[in-house]
């Protein structure tokens, strides 16, 4: 019974393995002489080999052999040469699979890009009295993080109590982890002070999902409680710390981390080094960080960000721009989206009306970029600057998302600075429809009324 429930899960289930069966089984190895099929499992390099040694099991009468299909569900889960589909075909119709393959599914789910499937394949173990083990609730707990499923997460948590796993350093970590990544800090934080053995990963995960979670003041406190505790940060503590010092502008503690890092002779890789980058250039010590980007063997997306960003930020649009051009011949790192937040920055700044345009264009026509709010933010704003408003409110209007308040506002702002009350109060029809208790797009308005002599209109 058990086994059609499990028959039936909701999860995408294509194309009937049978035929192929059919076929290896009639072109099996040898039907007199069954050779070791846990040895040849073990040995599979392709699904071609997977399909003959599963036709064996078929014709040698060894289906059941639930180690034999163990080995092969792992090459079919978990290699980037398997098929997913077929290692859950072989699961469905597996008579009472063990814990390690329900496992196996699970964290092959987890690291897909369907991981609500594994919290659904959980829950099915559960209601099959398969007990959970500790090595089944990290790769649960990657699922709820990556499917940013804090309800299910917290389930979990209550289920890793009742099993006592959760003193387990790996399951601990896996729990830290998904409630910094799901928003749950205040949980973390509690977890993580009723731990008595904390290692570096979980003093690291917590300061990430502070640094990540815009809680710089207290990714920097908390490192300075590590320090204190006498453990050694890695690398990824490093950057979290950085990443803090670089949002919150804080300097002097970024040049104690980069003093540290040099005192401990610790190798500046890229991750690190696009970390130091950022937070100098964040900080306006561009000398620095051109320094930095020009002693790096090697770039990616992330480094020429961080320095045109920065860049972009202070105010050195020929530079920012100079960045992006020098960019555009690295074949190893293409622009995204966080780029052209940069170099459009740069652009508003500086007036480049045309060559924000073009920039702009290129975005979906070159690079296959939707642009985002942001995009249109920073547009908007360039565009309004210019004194250009219609050509600002018609690219509003041309957005394939509602406009927020940031781009409303930055029209309104446009509309304040050349006293153009009509698309003003259009504008503010749009923001007060986002946010009906902003009163203070009333205010801007009765500005505008006020500066172009409309005093009966003054609210």
């Amino acid at each position: 019974a058990s086994q059609g429930i499990r028959r039936q899960l909701m999860l995408p289930v294509l194309l009937s393995g049978s035929a192929i069966l059919v076929h290896y089984s009639q072109h099996a190895i040898n039907h007199h002489k069954v050779p070791n099929l846990s040895f040849l499992a073990d040995r599979c390099m392709c699904m071609k080999q997977v399909h003959q040694v599963h036709a064996q099991m078929i014709v040698s009468g060894r289906i059941q052999d639930n180690y034999a299909a163990s080995r092969i569900m792992v090459f079919c889960a978990l290699s980037d040469k398997g098929d997913l589909n077929y290692a859950l075909r072989l699961f469905h119709h597996t008579f009472e699979p063990n814990t390690f393959m329900w496992n196996t599914i699970i964290r092959a789910h987890a690291l897909s890009p369907t991981p609500h499937n594994a919290i659904l394949l959980y829950k099915q173990m559960k209601m099959e009295g398969i007990m959970p083990g500790k090595h089944t609730f990290p790769f649960l707990l990657k699922a709820c993080t990556k499917a940013v499923a804090l309800s299910s997460g917290q389930q979990v948590h209550a289920h890793v109590l009742q099993s006592g796993f959760e003193f387990d350093v790996h399951v601990a970590n896996a729990l830290l982890h998904m409630y910094a990544c799901c928003g749950g800090l205040e949980c973390a934080r509690r977890l993580f002070d009723n731990i008595l053995m904390k290692n570096v990963i979980m003093w690291t995960t917590m300061i990430s999902g502070y640094a990540q979670n815009c809680c710089s003041e207290s990714a920097l406190s908390l490192f300075n409680e590590m320090v204190e505790a006498g453990v050694k940060p890695n690398e990824a503590t490093l950057c979290s710390v950085l990443s803090s010092c670089a949002k919150l502008g804080n300097l002097e503690i970024g040049e104690h981390i980069h003093a540290y890092i040099e005192r401990e002779r610790i190798q500046i890789g890229v991750i690190l080094g696009t970390a130091l980058i950022d937070m100098y250039a964040k900080n306006g010590r561009i000398e620095i960080a051109s320094k930095l980007f020009s002693d790096m063997p090697e770039r990616n997306s992330a480094t020429w960000n961080a320095f045109i960003c920065g860049m972009a930020m202070h105010g050195h649009a020929e530079k920012s721009l100079h960045l992006y051009s020098e960019m555009q011949k690295e074949d190893a790192s293409l622009p995204n989206d966080i780029t052209f937040v940069g170099v459009l920055s740069a652009c508003c700044h500086a007036g480049l009306i045309d060559v924000g345009q073009e920039i702009f264009n290129s975005m979906y026509r070159v690079y296959d970029i939707r642009p985002k709010l942001e995009h249109y933010g920073c547009m908007v704003d360039l565009l309004g600057r210019a004194g250009r408003l219609r050509e600002a409110e018609e690219l509003i209007g041309k957005m394939d998302m509602r406009p927020d308040v940031v781009v409303l506002g930055a029209l309104l702002g446009a509309c304040k600075m050349y006293g153009n009350i009509e698309i003003a109060e259009r504008v503010v029809k749009q923001m007060l429809e986002l946010e009906p208790d902003n009163h203070g797009v009333y205010v801007v308005l009765s500005n505008i009324y006020a500066e172009v002599g409309k005093w009966e209109d003054v609210m």
